[in-house]
């Protein structure tokens, strides 16, 4: 028997805050179990949202892009018409055209490519594991996983290695834009105003665009096989990208290329860490991380927490009537723990088999594009990392992002013991 929809229980879910100790999972076990639709009330300017929380409706809504589309966006805030013109990249649009932008850039990123990469990944991971556990007590973000997936990025875009310190800055300071620490503007502020037509609303989002013109330009001149060159080569609509297409595609690219799978990493070192036992696993058969343990890692921690859709028309959802032009964000961390399709769901069972993942998405085509490449660099870092660790224990309280969408750790200080 479904319990009474509490209309204001979801609520939490549209405040940053709630999250700055990471994934609510009592609130989201409240809600698949009372309220899998839940309505979930805003402040004004907006209008609220409908948060989903169930697996089987989270699929659902992600494979059918033609009822529960990305063009308005796939992040909370409401767009008008002029931003989305201006703001809109590959994640924000839908078939046919979505197709024809990843086709662009897709070659880059298949398994064939991705497995050439292992050799020079096990370097970077190697020598950023050399510097970083002799220290013993150290900060894991900025020794480890920032250090890893930037530097990949930096060999896709084929640009010198130490273009990695301001990628990454750029990095933090577009997905914190709802992170007082690491925000130019707040999200929302009066001053956010002035970079409403920008991603994110941050002035960086200009410093990206400047770097990314800059190389695009130099490989017109002298184009290579890196992504930038994929761009500058692609036609889309029968034509080259627009400034403006290149510009927020090249920011995306940029993005995604490092941040989430900066998060998985460092999301996966902390839940080693809280559950001493799964690395003790790990260190004896350190096979499963080939197998069944990377998806329940990334089961466990996924380094995104919701994707925004909008209906198209008058649908139901679980029973629910949402109408056309109604918003609604389907909750990974809430669906990767649903005991209705993953049995014991609470448990990290590192030998779990079939796991049935939403971290990446599930189905259709807003599939995430580099799911083959994070799950290597996820993979070989920790594989590393596991036949160096002895002993890992919290060295201070991890500092979570405060972010409603990211699933970020700004700060992971660790102390460890070599073997």
């Amino acid at each position: 028997m479904t319990a009474t929809p509490d209309v204001h229980l979801a609520a939490p879910l549209a405040d940053p805050d709630t999250f700055v100790d990471g994934p609510p999972h009592d609130l989201f076990a409240r809600l698949r179990d009372g309220d899998p639709v839940a309505w979930t009330p805003e402040p004004a300017p907006h209008s609220g949202f409908w948060s989903v929380t169930r697996h089987a409706d989270i699929v659902a809504v992600s494979r059918d892009w033609q009822t529960f589309t990305s063009s308005r966006g796939v992040a909370l805030e409401e767009l008008d018409d002029e931003q989305l013109a201006h703001r809109t990249s590959m994640i924000d649009t839908d078939p046919p055209r979505q197709t024809q932008l990843r086709k662009a850039v897709a070659a880059s990123f298949a398994p064939r490519v991705v497995n050439s990469f292992e050799t020079f990944l096990r370097g970077i991971v190697g020598r950023t594991l050399d510097a970083a556990l002799p220290k013993g007590t150290f900060e894991f973000v900025e020794n480890v996983s920032s250090e890893v997936p930037v530097r990949v990025l930096c060999r896709l875009l084929d640009v010198p290695d130490d273009d990695h310190v301001k990628l990454t800055a750029w990095g933090d300071r577009l997905v914190g834009h709802t992170d007082p620490e690491l925000a130019d503007v707040l999200l929302h502020s009066e001053e956010s105003e002035q970079y409403r037509l920008l991603p994110f609303r941050s002035p960086a989002a200009l410093e990206v665009f400047e770097y990314g013109r800059e190389l695009a330009e130099q490989r017109r001149v002298q184009p290579g096989e890196d992504l930038m060159t994929k761009l500058v080569t692609a036609e889309v609509d029968g034509g080259p990208l627009t400034t403006q297409d290149m510009d927020n595609f090249f920011l995306l690219l940029a993005l995604a290329g490092q941040e989430t799978t900066r998060q998985a990493i460092s999301l996966a070192m902390l839940t080693l860490i809280e559950n001493p036992e799964a690395l003790t696993t790990l260190q004896e058969r350190p096979e499963l991380l080939d197998g069944p343990a990377l998806d329940e890692l990334l089961r466990w921690g996924p380094p995104v927490y919701h994707m925004r859709r909008t209906a198209t028309r008058d649908v139901e959802v679980a029973g629910v009537q949402m109408r056309a032009g109604d918003k609604l964000a389907v909750w990974f961390p809430s669906g990767n723990r649903d005991e209705r399709v993953i049995p014991h769901a609470d448990v990290l069972d590192l030998e779990r088999r079939n796991v049935d993942l939403l971290t990446f998405g599930k189905g259709g085509p807003h599939y995430c594009l580099g799911s083959f490449l994070a799950k290597l660099e996820l993979r070989v870092t920790l594989q590393e990392l596991v036949a160096r660790l002895d002993t890992a224990v919290l060295g201070g309280r991890p500092e979570r992002l405060r972010s409603n969408f990211v699933n970020g750790v700004k700060r992971l200080p660790v102390t460890v013991t070599t073997r």
